[in-house]
């Protein structure tokens, strides 16, 4: 959620901001602006409420000098509606300081009460226009003391940039909660809140840890905690190409990242399955222990919940033990049960979802072993887990999560297979048979591909409906639910997932001819309990839509339309159904005319409470 770009340099500050903004706009956000210092020490501020071409055309009306540093930003609101003054940069009653803030302050109310009544004077609804008062209210003269007193007073979460007038080669970044990364040049400097955003200037960062200072100049990076001490930075280098972050002639991301998925998976799988022997490289646990665990919890939100939810079958089918599902925000607030012999698994494809950083902490704290399912590496999951088991799905720009899905998914068989190992509850022939229909999955992955086609005619024959409904049983109740989720998260249009067996305690009140109702029904020990619903709606005129397992016949005088996947067997089949559901959402929110990449109100990565 929201983007923070800094930059400190001999070059223009104003172009590198904001094509690197541009970078981060898959984050999600609802305005953009930007603060720049010129060699005069002026300090300029432009914020324009919406996309970041209206900030653009601001500039255009209202052209600013050459400036060798500034902050830019993309906001996603939380305090205060979506408006050019509510946009970030914020500054200080004087104009002297201006900030950019990622987070949220929870304390604001009461240092904003306390700055009015000694004459400070705020413009905004945001929590964050506190910040740059108080910094100015400490300030003699030591920008970087005045900045970490301000932090003492600030309770909540928090990435900051911080420029001034009174030290125009000074660039002040901090964390707690918000991920902020130091790009280190050549006579320039960054500050971002993703790696993507400076690719095309450095590979060579600096994670920011939670708890420190870092102060930028052209020349020089310093770190330091939030009481002074200093710290010896560690510079990483990325790997990662930034070829991959273009859309290479798709039209949107999204269906790029869907056509990735068989690449994404034959990578996986080559690093994990090598020769038919489970490697699960990371994992950072001894088979003893593994041995000892007498329960599994899994934590995540979204689209990783649901990717949790399918794990909990898998995990109890393969490896006998008990495993409990949790959405991130709900777990540190119910006192949940657990010690040492949990196996505590948190999935987050960013790996700075704040709920699920603060459910694995409060996990460790209670002493179960703490394994992060994370799609980026260096991210602060990864860094704070006993052991990281990275899905490696590459970057992914489109809010709605596919390919990212697909890898969490697979990585949950192969955890599964390794419990079930190391507990014996499976033969090794069974543990071989199941390896080599796993190494399958790319391949059927790009015969379904081959139906897209097909899929779109489906879905654009269905995008007039203003209501659906997913429905599935079993190992694919999971995959109901994130059906409905992609569907609603990229068209706009209300969607329910449920467990089949529940439609009659409820939601089939809702199904008439107004209504599409997408039934997940590939071969399987509950197909005819599944194939019953499908014919209650027909007998009440939903319009339904199957998902099936190829040269199924029965099932074509259940449903109004077909989608076939290649059999795979019951326990795999939620990698299979689950890229039909994201083109099928795809689809129809094309056919509607929505911003499939950029859907209103959502960001990539939710970094706040």
């Amino acid at each position: 959620m929201c983007g923070i770009v800094g930059y400190v340099g001999n070059k223009d500050a104003l172009p590198i901001l904001l094509e690197s903004l541009k970078k981060l706009e898959y984050r999600g956000y609802d305005s953009s602006g930007v603060a720049f210092l010129d060699h005069d020490a002026h300090l300029f501020v432009r914020k324009s409420k919406g996309k970041i071409r209206n900030l653009e055309e601001l500039i255009r009306t209202q052209p600013v000098p050459f400036a060798h540093a500034g902050i830019s930003h993309t906001r996603w609101a939380t305090h205060g509606l979506p408006s050019d003054i509510n946009a970030h940069p914020h500054t200080d009653s004087k104009h002297h300081i201006a900030i950019v803030h990622n987070g949220i302050i929870e304390n604001y109310q009461e240092l904003r009460d306390a700055l009015k009544k000694k004459g400070d004077k705020f413009v905004s609804a945001t929590d964050s226009e506190v910040i740059p008062h108080l910094i100015a209210s400490f300030y003699k003269g030591d920008l970087l003391a005045a900045v970490r007193q301000t932090i003492a007073k600030l309770k909540g979460t928090f990435a900051l940039g911080v420029i001034s007038r009174n030290h125009p080669g000074m660039l002040i970044a901090a964390r707690v909660g918000s991920p902020l990364i130091i790009g280190i040049g050549e006579k320039e400097n960054f500050i971002a809140s993703d790696v993507p955003a400076i690719l095309d200037y450095t590979r060579r960062v600096i994670y920011l840890k939670d708890g420190q200072i870092a102060i930028l100049t052209k020349d020089s990076v310093e770190l330091c905690s939030f009481d002074g001490k200093k710290v010896k930075p560690k510079i990483d280098t990325v790997s990662f190409n930034v070829i991959a972050a273009r859309k290479e002639g798709y039209p949107y991301f999204m269906l790029k990242e869907i056509h990735e998925q068989p690449a994404v998976l034959d990578q996986m799988l080559s690093l994990r399955l090598k020769n038919k022997k489970l490697n699960l490289e990371g994992l950072g646990l001894s088979e003893d222990i593994l041995k000892r665990t007498r329960k599994v919890m899994i934590v995540a939100c979204g689209t990783a919940y649901h990717a949790g939810l399918v794990g909990k079958y898998i995990i109890e089918n393969l490896a006998r033990l008990p495993v409990e599902v949790d959405t991130s925000s709900e777990f540190r607030y119910r006192n949940p049960i657990v010690d040492k012999h949990t196996l505590f698994l948190a999935v987050s494809q960013s790996g700075e979802t704040a709920d699920t950083l603060a459910a694995a902490r409060e996990a460790k704290a209670k002493g179960a072993k703490v394994i992060a399912i994370c799609n980026v590496v260096g991210s602060s999951l990864a860094r704070e887990a006993d052991g990281i088991l990275y899905t490696y799905a590459g970057q992914e720009i489109g809010v709605a999560s596919t390919k990212a899905y697909s890898a969490q998914l697979m990585m949950f068989y192969l955890i599964a297979l390794k419990l079930a190992q190391v507990r014996k509850s499976i033969t090794p022939k069974a543990s071989k048979d199941l390896m080599g229909q796993l190494l399958r999955i790319p391949s059927l992955y790009r015969e379904i591909l081959k139906d897209m086609h097909n899929i779109q005619k489906i879905a654009e024959a269905n995008s007039h409906f203003g209501c659906f409904l997913f429905l599935g049983r079993h190992v694919n109740y999971p995959s109901a639910l994130e059906g409905a989720l992609k569907l609603k998260e990229i068209s706009y249009i209300p969607a329910e997932g449920y467990a089949a067996g529940e439609m009659k305690h409820g939601p089939i009140a809702l199904i008439d001819e107004y209504r599409a109702v997408v039934c997940i029904n590939p071969k399987s020990h509950v197909y005819e309990k599944m194939s019953s619903n499908m014919q209650e709606i027909r007998a009440r005129k939903g319009n339904v839509i199957a998902i099936a397992t190829r040269g199924d016949r029965e099932i074509k005088s259940n449903a109004d339309f077909v989608i076939e996947v290649p059999s795979s067997g019951e326990l795999l089949s939620p990698l299979l159904v689950v890229l039909p559901l994201q083109m099928l959402a795809y689809f129809i929110a094309v056919k509607r005319g929505c911003d499939v990449d950029q859907p209103r109100n959502l960001a990539k990565s939710v970094t706040v409470e």
